[in-house]
């Protein structure tokens, strides 16, 4: 038997008819109240595509904008009731820069109508919007070649684009693929048979086929496993961690494992929503109360004792990259699956998806809406499973640390077996002991400015300095490392993100050992810098910016590299054709205009002796 609820994402090109085809079945399964079927008809008049009729479109085109330039932007959900079903429908942007909001509409669907305009075929953007459904692990797709009337309806232009995308789709894991050939501005085939114009058809229409198909549930057949979102006092104190089961069923009595330690409990009481209940399943609201005194709190995971859940801190994933801003490997993101939210980083970007040969290609990084297969590496172990057997655990997105933007979702492929092998080795001289037999207070002291700007100049009379006052000290000089340890990277994003990332590390190992580092860096990221302060304790990295205008520095071109820059022969470039972000608080500004380098270091040694 079919489901009573079926979640649907329409997507396709821009302008194949989405809207049109969603608002009629609404306005055909009678959904749509006189009072909006009144403002309907005068907004189609202003806005209108269909020369005074009804424009069904602007049913689901909410925003002026949506009205005035007849394109859907966002995401607009609608429920749908008819007597054999309840409906979920988001219908999705077709524009390319709109691609993310698709996401949106395909992390949550069972089904996906993809709609294909008959005069134009296939498209990229179809192929874009079904590898993006496939991702998210929709596996039922409903064809809607629609505009059959603008081809004649002939049956040779259905069949072949029902042949080709078939034959795409199952590349993809999508077996199950209905075709129905329709025109959604005249109704034919959305509700009702098109009748002689398509008699060669015989096939159900779209409301029929979607009240009919059967979905089976995700998570269905799945042990119990509930990631944990808060957790709860009642009035006598007793303790309740609460979420929504993501699979499963539990039951009074049942064992389980808190996740990721794998600590044994048992399951002494339920409430579903509030209320008392001997049994829950899988997407209620539910609390537990634990029969044993165990800690076990946000981000973590309780799962059936007879299914542990593995957890891991490196892993192989399915991303799409929504930001504008391309995706960099080496850089670090805040990783939230559900509850659980921790420090990541990519390391390795593996391949892209070319959408529509679903060929591996090479790649440096993942531009907006790009989809690639990618390595991570993450601060702490994460309780998970591969997308593919358990979606709530397997999937996660990505958030910017300093603009705090979701920047990407992504899919678990499967863990790295090298993360379980790795493990911090206990030491007994601790990075305390060795500060103690310097007698001092070891710190990073990260320079960062424009090439020219002094940056080398003042950490050289900063180390000068402090040697003489009897301080341990080690300068790391951005071209004196190019020699070695960063012979092997270029000045791409990508090699300027790895070439910090390197030394944020050693700085660290440095200021373990007990010595007071002093990094000469360009270092233009924010993002990179910020984590490289992440790796310290407050307090232990004090970021000096050597404020000079780039006019200045260029004048001062003491190795010549501005005026190679200027005549292109010195390609990513800071200050001429690449970027750089200068810090919003830094500890230390130092402008090299109004005071000579004598005094700025003197400063810098103040503030380190303080």
């Amino acid at each position: 038997m079919a489901r009573d609820f079926l979640r649907i994402v329409a997507c396709g090109s821009v302008d194949d008819g989405k809207s049109t085809l969603i608002g009629r079945l609404l306005a055909e399964a009678g959904r749509v109240p006189d009072d909006e079927r009144a403002a309907l008809a005068r907004a189609s008049v202003s806005h209108g595509t269909r020369g005074g009729e009804i424009d069904y479109a602007l049913l689901l085109d909410g925003l002026e904008a949506e009205r005035e330039q007849g394109i859907t932007i966002d995401v607009a959900w609608r429920h749908l009731d008819t007597p054999r079903r309840r409906f979920l429908i988001a219908d999705c942007p077709g524009h390319v820069q709109y691609t993310r909001n698709m996401a949106t509409g395909a992390s949550v669907a069972d089904l996906a109508i993809v709609l294909v305009d008959a005069t134009r075929g296939l498209l990229p953007q179809t192929f874009r919007h079904t590898a993006i459904a496939s991702m998210f692990g929709v596996r039922h797709v409903l064809l809607a070649v629609n505009k059959m009337d603008r081809v004649g309806h002939d049956q040779a232009v259905f069949d072949a684009i029902a042949a080709a995308y078939r034959a795409h789709a199952a590349k993809l894991g999508i077996a199950d693929v209905e075709a129905i050939p329709l025109a959604a501005a005249t109704g034919a085939n959305v509700t009702v048979a098109a009748g002689d114009a398509m008699s060669w058809y015989t096939g159900p229409t779209v409301l029929g086929h979607l009240e009919s198909v059967v979905v089976a549930p995700r998570g269905a057949g799945l042990p119990a496993r509930l990631p944990v979102q808060l957790v709860l006092r009642d009035g006598e104190g007793g303790r309740w961690l609460a979420g929504t089961l993501a699979s499963g069923t539990l039951r009074t009595g049942d064992a389980l494992r808190i996740e990721p330690d794998g600590v044994a409990a048992t399951v002494a009481a339920l409430r579903r929503s509030g209320d008392a209940a001997a049994e829950v399943h899988a997407g209620d609201a539910v609390s537990v109360r634990l029969a044993e005194d165990v800690d076990a709190a946000r981000g973590d995971v309780l799962a059936a004792a007879g299914a542990p859940l593995a957890a891991t801190d490196q892993f192989v994933a399915d991303l799409l990259w929504f930001d504008d801003a391309a995706l960099l490997p080496g850089r670090r993101y805040q990783l939230q699956s559900g509850p659980c939210v921790v420090g990541a980083r990519v390391g390795e970007i593996k391949h892209l998806l070319d959408p529509e040969t679903l060929q591996p290609l090479a790649a440096k990084r993942l531009q907006a809406n790009d989809i690639g297969e990618v390595a991570l590496s993450l601060d702490s172990p994460l309780p998970y499973a591969p997308f593919a057997d358990e979606p709530a655990l397997g999937s996660f997105v990505l958030v910017d640390l300093l603009t705090r933007a979701t920047v990407a979702a992504g899919m678990i492929r499967h863990g790295l077996r090298r993360a379980d092998n790795i493990h911090w080795q206990a030491l007994d001289v601790t990075p305390g002991v060795r500060a103690g037999l310097k007698g001092q207070r070891p710190r990073c002291v990260w320079f960062t400015g424009l090439s020219g700007a002094g940056k080398s100049t003042i950490a050289n009379l900063v180390e000068r300095g402090l040697v003489a006052r009897g301080c341990h000290t080690y300068l790391l000089d951005g071209d004196n490392v190019r020699h070695g340890l960063n012979r092997d990277l270029g000045f791409t994003d990508e090699d300027r993100v790895e070439n910090l990332r390197r030394i944020a590390h050693v700085a660290r190992l440095m200021t373990d050992a007990g010595l007071i580092v002093l990094v000469s860096f360009i270092a233009p990221f924010r993002a990179e810098r910020a984590s490289a302060r992440a790796l310290f304790d407050a307090g232990d990295f004090i970021e000096v910016f050597v404020d000079t205008p780039l006019a200045e520095a260029e004048r001062r071109d003491v190795k010549g590299l501005y005026a190679k820059a200027r005549r292109g022969e010195l390609p990513n470039f800071t200050g001429i054709d690449s970027p750089y972000e200068p810090p919003e608080s830094a500890e230390l500004v130092l402008d090299t205009l109004a005071e000579s380098p004598d005094a700025l270091a003197a400063r810098v040694i103040a503030r380190l002796l303080d």
